[in-house]
């Protein structure tokens, strides 16, 4: 059976994206019995082509931005296609890592379904969700996805970006449940398998960066952006963008963790020290990125050593 590994990206998030791919290898037992693939978003160019189009989104319409952050989003529909239908993949964001071992998830039962993610709370008033952000599929169940023609169906209006984006226009049936650890929201423990950074604001390796994104908008009212308010209020003050700043994140730990895998595999030749200038240079990546990778080690060298180093 192929196993294949499918990491979405864009050019602002490349190098999260390339330490993603490092650290699936670096943390498996047996990296020889999967591929792992980066989904740049640059190579797809029907994303670029909606550029200033509005689509759905929750009921009302937004603006596609292309140069939005997570404007890679659509691609985690992309790998069964990709996969002729046949096999199993995971796909994951730029900002997931690996701290198990990848192919344990590729060895579950999956119980005749042909999706398992984790499940997310809801909060308040919003209601939980399906996190799509880290799938596990069996892509001859998944024909029915054909990801540049649903993405087209999101600017005739026929398709709901949060609801495609939440699996809620697949059968419920059809939807099995990871534990949390396999998606681990910007929480590194003992049993953590991958940490997902999925906090935008305090990513660790953009802090201090002028904040990119806009909730993939601003939304429009009788075509008119109902966010320019903010916009102009921020631009009149003398700001450089109208979101802030990224801020540090509230575990250095993570920190530490993303930046020990940098040094790895910059040590080991698999990522240049060019290709973290040039994105640096880019503004892709904080400015003292290379001089963190100096003074960051990772916690312990096997995994159940790690694991102790990393809750304690």
């Amino acid at each position: 059976m192929t196993c294949t590994v499918f990491i979405q990206s864009n050019h602002r998030q490349l190098l999260g994206a390339l330490v993603s791919a490092y650290s699936l290898r670096r943390n498996s037992s047996s990296p020889d019995s999967f591929d792992v693939r980066i989904l740049n978003s640059e190579d797809f160019p029907f994303l670029a082509a909606r550029d200033g189009q509005e689509f759905l989104r929750d009921g009302r319409k937004h603006v596609w931005k292309y140069d939005d952050l997570q404007s890679f989003t659509p691609l985690r529909f992309m790998p069964p296609e990709l996969m002729n239908y046949q096999g199993r993949a995971v796909v994951i964001d730029p900002d997931v890592f690996a701290v198990g071992d990848i192919a344990e998830l590729f060895g579950r039962d999956m119980e005749g379904k042909a999706i398992f993610c984790r499940y997310r709370e809801g909060k308040g008033d919003r209601p939980g969700y399906f996190a799509s952000s880290v799938m596990l599929l069996d892509c001859a169940r998944l024909q029915h996805w054909q990801c540049q023609r649903n993405f087209e169906e999101m600017f005739s209006f026929e398709r709901d970006y949060a609801k495609w984006i939440k699996l809620e226009l697949e059968p419920r049936e059809s939807i099995g449940l990871l534990e949390e650890e396999w998606n681990h929201f910007d929480t590194l423990t003992e049993k953590t398998k991958l940490l997902h950074n999925t906090k935008r604001p305090t990513q660790p390796w953009k802090t201090g960066l002028p904040i990119e994104y806009g909730n993939m908008a601003p939304r429009t009212h009788f075509g008119i952006p109902t966010g320019w308010t903010k916009f102009a209020r921020h631009l009149f003050a003398g700001g450089d963008s109208p979101y802030g700043r990224y801020k540090k994140h509230p575990d250095p730990r993570q920190e530490n963790l993303f930046f020990s895998l940098l040094r790895e595999a910059m040590d080991e030749g698999v990522i240049g020290r060019d290709v973290v200038e040039a994105e640096v240079e880019e503004g892709h990546v904080r400015p003292d990125a290379l001089a963190l990778v100096k003074s960051a080690q990772y916690p312990g060298a096997a995994h159940v050593e790690r694991s102790g180093a990393l809750a304690g």
